[in-house]
């Protein structure tokens, strides 16, 4: 099986067997609805960060490509852990809304950089 096959289920089964753990210990009585949702999101945030190292890892065609990579693994580490940091201590209506936008500027931070790379390499 392929590496990242590999990786990716585990983090996939992982991520269920944690929403199931935590699922199972809310019913019984021992965690409460905030620290089940602080959890799984977290768990979410880690996951994000965890691909966005392995971002510049890949084999790239081109420095350009090489960069952009590097740019996105940075991107997408930082916002994940962000996302993970504000599940785990900040308010849940501010995780929610300040995390979804640090991922989402991640994105853009990514996307920017590929765009600008692009338009750097066709004055060139």
């Amino acid at each position: 099986m392929n590496k990242d096959i590999r990786a990716g289920l585990i983090w996939g089964g992982g991520l269920i067997g944690l929403a199931l753990a935590v699922t199972l210990a809310r019913s019984l009585g021992y965690l409460d609805e905030d620290t089940v949702l602080r959890i799984i999101f977290g768990a979410t945030g880690l996951m994000v960060a965890y691909y966005g190292n392995l971002a510049p890892k890949k084999v790239a065609p081109s420095a350009g490509a090489r960069q952009a990579a590097r740019v996105a693994g940075w991107a997408q580490v930082l916002s994940g852990l962000v996302y993970a940091g504000l599940w785990a201590f900040a308010p849940i209506a501010t995780a929610t809304t300040v995390g979804t936008g640090a991922v989402a500027a991640g994105v853009l931070v990514t996307l920017g950089y590929c765009l600008w790379l692009r338009a750097k390499a066709r004055t060139a």
